[in-house]
């Protein structure tokens, strides 16, 4: 019984001790990520964490529903793309022609009105709020300097960051996209309850505007930005601007970095629905246009979906692009296989959201999984015209 007692009493002070380690050194967040990841069994941020964070409502308006197709789930999955479901977790497929649901499936408990994660997903919806702020004269274009909001980017190669380098993955800032450390910044971001001090702190060590390199903290300063531009939280915005204009069926939640006068953290986490989620494929598919309305300036979607950097193809302002099967690509993409993939040539959107993605080999800025349900998806139209 002694024993026990020592033992416990030294395994308090060792916790004790641990914790005030955490504080004294910054890196009491891992606390949170304790608490709401690790904990749970998980080794990063998973589908379903959005119910375990303070979150923001983005409000809808009058639902426009998809249409359904004629031959709405007449048509059946492959035996790969199948396979492909139940190995990476699928918990929504959505396959939409011409602009109705032509094939959607839903797995484990999730259905049309469930929500996941959106992870990096958020980053093209931010980066379409740029566009946003631009037309309507909030920001002057994607040349206007980052210093023009933050003077803290104002000497040295910060003076020259432009909102335009933050949206292009272009910024040159100090930032680690490690998604698996929890010593990594992206990891303090997704669990710092003070994401502004994290931004802010960033300093501008390359040159800005020369090539490409994924950021997420490119995307959080351009939230930030939007958030003094338009004098609106970007969960106010992107409801105005987009979630409301765009019929969508459920409103959204966006989570925030600490309950009291929270930011959002846009780099991702928009927790919506794979049909809510296309209504964003559709808006860039068709131009910007919606029910008649422009809602996005053409020429601001057509330089977001070309790439800026001919060494980097796969990325333009906010979207991910490929030119597979020789068809002209673009689409939203966000950790653990979120994908919202644009067709235009074929008037075809595909909307995959579940657990895992697959493997993506050195060399190719796209999983094998991308390429899967895209080829299934023409497998299936092609058996199902």
């Amino acid at each position: 019984m002694k024993f026990l007692k020592a033992f416990f009493k030294w395994l308090l002070i060792l916790v004790i001790l641990l914790i005030a380690f955490l504080y004294i050194f910054n890196y009491d967040y891992l606390l949170k990520a304790v608490i709401n990841i690790y904990g749970r069994g998980h080794t990063t941020a998973y589908l379903d964490d959005y119910t375990v964070f303070d979150n923001r409502i983005v409000e809808k308006g009058d639902p426009q529903p998809w249409p359904l197709h004629r031959d709405y789930n007449k048509a059946t999955a492959t035996e790969k793309l199948e396979s492909t479901h139940n190995e990476l977790g699928t918990v929504a497929f959505l396959i939409i022609k011409n602009d109705s649901i032509w094939y959607e499936k839903y797995y484990e408990d999730y259905d049309k009105d469930s929500k996941s994660n959106s992870f990096s997903m958020a980053k093209s919806m931010v980066s379409a709020m740029l566009g946003k702020a631009i037309m309507e004269g909030k920001i002057k274009g994607l040349e206007q300097p980052v210093s023009d909001f933050f003077p803290e980017f104002s000497e040295g190669m910060a003076a020259r960051l432009t909102v335009g380098d933050l949206s292009s993955m272009a910024s040159g800032l100090n930032w680690d996209e490690s998604y698996y450390s929890p010593f990594s910044i992206t990891t303090r971001a997704y669990f710092d309850d003070n994401l502004r001090d994290v931004i802010l702190g960033l300093k501008v060590v390359e040159e800005r505007g020369q090539y490409y390199k994924y950021l997420s903290g490119n995307t959080e300063l351009l939230a930030m930005v939007l958030e003094k531009a338009t004098g609106k939280t970007l969960s106010a915005y992107l409801s105005d601007k987009f979630w409301k204009p765009l019929g969508a069926e459920n409103d959204a939640l966006w989570q925030l970095d600490s309950e009291k006068d929270g930011l959002e953290k846009a780099y991702c986490c928009v927790a919506s629905n794979a049909r809510d989620f296309a209504r964003f494929g559709k808006l860039y598919k068709d131009h910007g246009q919606w029910n008649g309305k422009q809602l996005l300036d053409s020429s601001f979607i057509a330089r977001s979906v070309t790439p800026r950097f001919p060494d980097s193809p796969q990325y333009g302002y906010g979207f991910w692009l490929s030119n597979h099967r020789n068809k002209e690509i673009f689409y939203m993409r966000g950790h653990l296989g979120q994908y919202v993939i644009a067709i235009p040539e074929d008037d075809l959107i595909i909307v995959r959201l579940g657990h895992r993605k697959a493997i993506q080999t050195e060399g190719d800025p796209h999983s094998s999984d991308f390429y899967t349900y895209i080829d299934e998806t023409y497998k299936i139209l092609k058996k199902n015209p």
